[in-house]
């Protein structure tokens, strides 16, 4: 395992590259985990979050980036959120960051409080190694997090983006979408 931190992505090219170079690449090492590559589900999340939330483009980044940390860290699935949410916070900001940092306690939440969920066979097994469900204390601070509605709408796109063969826009569908999130975390910036 690689224990340097990931590099900062400085540029919209950058992650697109990046993304691009996750075609083909796997949640875990040896193709035993979720059904497709780390690109097919980003482009299948961030394709259920536009249809979901059309109007919020950092969320919908957010779907299309957040298992990066798998291509970064292979192997770390307790900190793959994390390692994805360093690797862009300079470039999409603070709330997409938060909100890929997030998708692993949103998953630990709702198996805590979603009866009804159903997981992948690998989003079940590494449940575990995430820190299993909530207790109903961490359940009741991070209803109260400020991007709880959207963390929770991430995870279950996350849930949804992993159909073999489905059919959603590719990268360059998503270029202007980053380029604005991008722009407007350099705006807010200066």
């Amino acid at each position: 395992m690689n224990l340097n931190p990931p590099v900062a992505i400085e540029s919209v090219d950058g992650l697109l590259s990046l993304l691009a170079d996750c075609g083909g690449a796997w949640d875990t090492p040896d193709r035993t985990g979720d059904p497709v590559d780390i690109l097919d589900h980003g482009l299948q999340v961030a394709a259920v979050l536009a249809a979901r939330h059309p109007d919020d483009e950092e969320l919908q980044v957010a779907g299309l980036v957040h298992d990066i940390g798998h291509r970064l860290r292979p192997g770390d699935e307790a900190g793959h959120g994390e390692h994805a949410a360093a690797a862009v916070a300079t470039l999409l900001g603070q709330r997409v960051a938060r909100l890929v940092a997030l998708h692993i306690p949103a998953k630990r939440y709702l198996a805590a409080t979603d009866p009804d969920l159903a997981l992948s066979p690998e989003s079940a097994r590494t449940l575990g190694c995430q820190g299993g469900a909530m207790t109903p204390g961490e359940a009741a601070a991070f209803e109260a997090d400020p991007d709880f509605a959207a963390a929770v709408a991430l995870r279950r796109a996350d849930d949804a983006g992993k159909a073999v063969g489905s059919c959603v826009p590719g990268l360059d569908r998503w270029r202007p979408v980053v380029s604005a999130v991008a722009a407007s975390t350099a705006g807010n910036r200066t």
